[in-house]
C-alpha cells in the first residue's frame, strides 16, 4: 500500500486554522480570525464571512466574537442575571432598535393605522401649525368634534423578537406619543397602550388619566412617555391606541393633534 507523505507545513498549517475546544490555549489563528471579524460590518460576518468555510463559520457562530461585539459597542445587559441565549440576536436587537409603529407621523396618510372610532368630521392628516421640537416631523393626526381614536397591534414575533428573547431578558419597553392641542378651542387627548400574551389578554397596561385642555391654551407640544419594565414572561404583542376630541363641538377639525408616536424594544442598559 501506498503511504501519502504529509508535508509537515501544510500539517501545521491545517492544525492551527481548526478551531480549538481546548480551554487552556485557543490557537491564536483563530485570535485572528475573530479580531479581523469585529472589524467587519456585523452583516456581512453574518451573510458572507460565515460561508467561506466550517472554521470561518464557527468563529462567526461564536458566543464570544458577539458577547465582545456588544461590549466594545457598549450593549450592556440591564440585568446580569438575565443572560441571552444567542448573543448575536441580543447584538442585532441592540443595533437595530427602531420604532415599531407604522405611519407614527401621518407621511403617508392614515395607512398602518385602524380605525376604532371617527367621530366629527373624522381623522385627518394636516401640516403643523406651530413647530415640532424635532424639525424633521412637518406632519401630524387632527381629530373633530367627536371621538376620534386609532390603533396599532404589533407582533413583536414578526418583528424579530422571539418569545424566548422577551421571556429571558424581558426588555424594556419604551414608548412616547406627542400631541398638542389647538389654541382657540378646548380639547381633550387620551392614550392606553397595552402589553398582551398569546391569547390576546392584558399582561401590564399604561393607561393614564385623560388630558384635558381648555380654550386659549398656548398650543405647545407636549410629550407622553412611559417605560415597561419587570412584566413578566409572556409578553407577544403591545397594542397602541390614542386619540381625541375638541370639547366645544365644533364642525371641522378643533381637537387634539397627535404626531411622532413609538414604541421601541430597549434590550441593553445604556439605550
Amino acid at each position: 500500500m501506498e503511504t501519502k507523505e504529509v508535508n509537515p507545513a501544510e500539517e501545521t498549517w491545517t492544525r492551527k486554522t481548526a478551531p480549538s475546544t481546548s480551554l487552556s490555549g485557543p490557537d491564536i489563528i483563530v485570535e485572528v480570525v475573530e479580531e479581523i471579524f469585529l472589524n467587519v460590518p456585523p452583516d456581512q460576518v453574518v451573510c458572507v464571512c460565515r460561508l467561506v468555510c466550517w472554521q470561518w463559520k464557527e468563529v462567526a457562530d461564536s458566543e464570544a466574537l458577539w458577547r465582545q461585539r456588544c461590549r466594545r459597542e457598549g450593549y450592556c445587559l440591564r440585568d446580569p442575571s438575565r443572560t441571552p441565549r444567542d448573543w448575536r440576536l441580543f447584538y442585532f436587537s441592540c443595533k437595530n432598535r427602531r420604532n415599531l409603529l407604522k405611519n407614527p407621523r401621518g407621511e403617508d396618510d392614515l395607512n398602518g393605522w385602524e380605525i376604532l372610532e371617527n367621530g366629527g368630521n373624522e381623522w385627518a392628516v394636516h401640516g403643523l401649525r406651530r413647530p415640532h421640537p424635532d424639525e424633521t416631523v412637518q406632519k401630524n393626526f387632527v381629530t373633530s368634534y367627536g371621538m376620534c381614536r386609532k390603533v396599532q397591534l404589533i407582533d413583536l414575533k414578526k418583528e424579530g423578537y422571539s418569545p424566548s428573547f422577551m421571556d429571558d431578558l424581558q426588555p424594556h419597553i419604551r414608548i412616547s406619543d406627542w400631541y398638542s392641542p389647538r389654541s382657540d378651542c378646548g380639547c381633550q387627548y387620551e392614550i392606553c397602550v397595552e402589553l398582551l400574551n398569546e391569547r390576546m389578554n392584558t399582561v401590564q397596561k399604561f393607561a393614564p388619566d385623560i388630558v384635558y385642555f381648555e380654550q386659549w391654551n398656548n398650543e405647545s407640544w407636549q410629550q407622553m412617555s412611559h417605560v415597561f419594565q419587570n412584566y413578566g414572561p409572556g409578553v407577544r404583542y403591545i397594542r397602541f391606541t390614542h386619540g381625541g376630541k375638541d370639547t366645544q363641538f365644533w364642525a371641522g377639525w378643533y381637537g387634539i393633534r397627535l404626531t411622532d408616536s413609538c414604541v421601541e424594544i430597549c434590550p441593553a442598559a445604556c439605550t
